[in-house]
């Protein structure tokens, strides 16, 4: 009986060591391993066997990681006070260093973005965090990076979503933006009355060096009018005429002044 009894205790410790060596790791991760506190390195995926008792194992994901920034205020450079929030992607490219270098990469990674993120913007104007955001963008992600590097972890990508503005800021924006459409609109306007002065004083200019090219545009008008069924009638006078009657006029005597 008492044989029956240690059988079964000597299988069931055997089972026990059995499922505690025996560690399956799915293509995704890697199990980096600890024997006797010292690091041996990692391992993955599929299956493989660890020392019971002296060997540790820690999984790591090799899966990018999508971390949202929450809304935070951030005082951009003058003085403007936006809540804006963000987005980062990244994802462990160093298994041992993500384990040893800190106690957690991915809490160090969000906390390190938050401070960046205010850090930057506080240094760009409104204007430049509206218009340039691509630039802010990619200067995120190489600061991000370059701290989270030591830690095997690798910032693919950093994203500003939204800036939301205060209300008496987009108020001030909307009558900006109007006054600059009512600029443009004004200059265009203007631009078109000097095109429609200049055609017609254009046309009064070659006319008067070829005087003859007046006629064919009289005979289209008398043709115009003449269709219309009017009792208007046209005398065409030639501009030879009228000038030929201005020759003949008398001028007007000047004063002669006497020294």
């Amino acid at each position: 009986m008492n044989s029956l009894v240690g059988l079964i205790f000597g299988a069931a410790v055997l089972l026990l060591l059995l499922s505690m060596s025996v560690k399956v790791v799915p293509e995704y991760e890697r199990g980096v391993i600890f024997r006797l506190g010292r690091i041996i390195g990692a391992k993955g995926p599929g299956l493989f066997f660890i020392i019971p008792v002296v060997g540790r194992m820690m999984r790591v994901s090799l899966r990018t990681v999508t971390m949202d920034i929450p809304p935070q205020d951030v005082i951009t450079k003058d003085n403007v006070t936006v809540r804006v929030n963000a987005v980062t992607y990244f994802h462990v490219v160093d298994t041992n260093r993500s384990v040893v270098a800190i106690e957690n990469h991915v809490q160090g990674t969000s906390q390190i973005a938050r401070t960046t993120l205010r850090s930057i913007l506080g240094q760009v104007d409104l204007d430049e965090l509206l218009v340039n955001r691509d630039e802010i963008n990619q200067k995120l992600q190489r600061i991000i990076d370059d701290v989270t590097n030591p830690w095997g972890a690798k910032v693919t990508l950093v994203e500003v979503e939204d800036g939301e503005l205060p209300e008496a800021m987009r108020r001030a924006m909307a009558r900006q933006a109007e006054a600059e459409r009512d600029r443009r609109a004004r200059a265009t306007h203007a631009k078109g009355e000097f095109e429609a002065a200049e055609t017609p004083a254009d046309a009064a200019r070659r006319l008067e060096g070829h005087p003859a090219a007046m006629h064919p545009r009289i005979l289209s008008t008398m043709a115009e009018i003449s269709s219309e069924r009017s009792s208007t009638l046209i005398f065409p006078l030639p501009m030879e005429v009228l000038r030929l009657v201005d020759m003949f006029r008398p001028h007007e005597e000047r004063p002669v002044t006497q020294a």
